[in-house]
């Protein structure tokens, strides 16, 4: 008897960008096609970052580890249910990435690119998020693009949530 072939390791996805790029959008869709589960990263949040970011302070790498670890169990949680998993993350830094990486399975990134205009005036008319459009050069400083060596893609947001959905699938080989 031939051994059986194991099942492939889940994959997670990392929707990245900075605060007002499309991730949530893009997420969503992407969730619906695979039959993920999806979650924000902004629900990981202890309240004390929330209360930080909405008074226009930026958080510190100290602020991020705690949450950035409990994103990671939960995809971790997910593969080991033997499900992949969609989450929207800044994950700003490649350290952050780094950390994600832990995860069970394999980890990609979808990484969601805007003019800043463009980005900043979405935040200007999202209504019921806590992060102030002021904190938005903060995040294009500290963006560090996804580099080599790392699993994923650069997509520019400038077409409809639906052909960036098909471009991110295509462009992953997830079809």
């Amino acid at each position: 008897m031939a051994p059986s072939n194991p099942a492939p390791a889940p994959v997670h996805l990392v929707v990245m960008g900075v605060s007002g790029s499309g991730k949530t959008t893009l997420a969503a869709l992407l969730g619906q096609r695979l039959g993920c589960p999806v979650a924000e990263a902004d629900e990981f949040h202890p309240a004390a970052n929330i209360a930080k970011m909405a008074s226009g302070t930026p958080l510190t790498d100290e602020d991020r580890w705690p949450w950035l670890g409990a994103i990671r169990d939960w995809m971790t949680d997910n593969a080991a249910s033997g499900h992949g998993s969609i989450v929207t993350c800044s994950a700003l830094k490649r350290s952050y990435r780094d950390l994600l990486r832990e995860a069970s399975g394999v980890v990609r990134f979808v990484h969601v690119t805007g003019d800043p205009a463009l980005v900043a005036e979405r935040m200007r008319h999202r209504s019921g998020h806590f992060m102030p459009e002021t904190l938005l050069p903060s995040q294009l400083q500290t963006l560090e693009p996804l580099g080599s060596g790392e699993d994923g893609l650069t997509l520019a947001n400038d077409s409809t949530p639906e052909d960036l959905a098909d471009r991110a699938l295509a462009a992953l080989g997830l079809r």
